[in-house]
Order: structure tokens, then sequence, then C-alpha cells
């Protein structure tokens, strides 16, 4: 998420696909508020980041991602193989679920804008770090 993140340049971070969607930027402070909300349901003693969720400049955008990773590995770390099978009580939309469900939800969760970023990158002509081949 990091790369796909920094791929498309300042100017272009308030680019939507259409008028309807979120930006670009839009689109990563989402998975990194979305990270933090859900992963906080792990009960971990990790504190969570502080951000600002409307923020629009690139390198405080490109911080609440990765500090919400930081939350994300602090937190997961705290558990045992035990503590991850165990059910708590996660978001709404997930309810009651294992630690690892809610886990590999944020993980999937990040994919499916990954792959609408990947769009946005391509409307501005940019190649997604992931589709680039080194010659």
């Amino acid at each position: 998420m990091s790369k796909i993140a920094d791929a498309m340049p300042e100017d272009k971070f308030g680019f939507k696909s259409t008028p309807a969607q979120r930006s670009y930027g839009e689109q990563i402070m989402h998975v990194a508020g979305a990270n933090v909300m859900i992963l906080k349901t792990l009960g971990a003693k990790a504190t969570p980041p502080t951000m600002n969720p409307k923020a629009t400049a690139k390198a405080e955008i490109l911080k609440a991602l990765a500090d919400s990773y930081d939350f994300g590995i602090a937190s997961v770390k705290e558990q045992t193989d035990q503590t991850m099978m165990q059910a708590v009580q996660g978001p709404g939309f997930l309810g009651s679920s294992t630690r690892t469900r809610i886990t590999y939800f944020v993980l999937n969760h990040a994919m499916d804008i990954y792959g609408q970023m990947a769009v946005y990158l391509r409307l501005n002509g940019i190649v997604p770090p992931a589709s680039r081949t080194s010659m």
C-alpha cells in the first residue's frame, strides 16, 4: 500500500475517477482510518495513532497510512495463537468475530482499495508499482 500510495504525484492527490468517488488521497485516508478503527477491536494495549481524517497533503496522508500499519503490527504482535482464535466484538458489519477474521478483513479491505487506486493511477498515465517490470 505504501508504494501505490506514493506513486501518485502530490498535485494529483485530489484526483477523482468520477465526481462521486473519493479522491486518491481520500482513498488512502480511508484505508488508514479503517485499519485503526477495525484493529482497535483486537483489544491490544498499543496506542492508536492520531490522524487528521481531512488531510490533503501527501506527506501527512502517507504518514497516516504508515502509522496505521505500525499500529496494526503492534496490535497483532500482542496476540498469541490462542487469542487470535478468540471471538471479540468487531465493528457492526463484522459482529462477533475471531481476531484472525478481523485481521484478515483489514488485509482484504486494503486489497480492494488497492485495486481502485491502480485504476486512479492508470487514468493519470501512471503504471502501478506492482505492474512495473524491471529490465
